[in-house]
This record gives structure tokens, sequence and C-alpha cells, in this order.
């Protein structure tokens, strides 16, 4: 598969990821829903990092300083909200 193909692929996933946690959001407030759309943030955090941005080949530490600063952030949101619960 093309580069070109990838990145209509991955702005596709990220297009979905987009409209389902926009659906999600809407659809009320409980800590599933909120996780919900942290994991579907997640993934698109995922897809920029290896794809758009390109660092599939790249060391393993930046891949994972990149792919672990949304997972600390979404785990804190999480947190945050299992407090106010």
């Amino acid at each position: 598969m093309t580069a070109s193909a990838w990145l209509i692929l991955c702005w596709l996933g990220l297009a979905l990821l987009s409209l389902a946690s926009v659906q999600a959001g809407n659809s009320g407030a409980s800590t599933l829903l909120a996780a919900g759309v942290l994991l579907a943030a997640l993934v698109k955090a995922w897809l920029i990092v290896e794809r758009f941005m390109e660092l599939r080949h790249a060391p393993r530490l930046w891949r994972g300083l990149l792919l672990a600063w949304p997972l600390c952030l979404a785990a804190g949101i999480l947190l945050s909200l299992r407090g106010l619960a």
C-alpha cells in the first residue's frame, strides 16, 4: 500500500473516531462513556504518532515518550473522575 493510501486511511480513521467521540460525549455522562472517549483519544494519538509523524521506524524511546504522554493524561482524567464519583 502506498504512503498516500495509508494517510487517507488514517485520516478516515481519525474522522470516524472523532465522530464516535462526539456521539459518545453527547450520549450522557458516565465513567464508562468517559473511558470510551479517552480510549478513542488514545487510538487517535497512536495513529498520529505512528502514521502521520511516521515514527514507527524511530527509536523506541521517542515512540514511547510520545505515546506515554496521552496515556498519562487519560489515566489522570479517569482517576480524577473516579474520585469525583
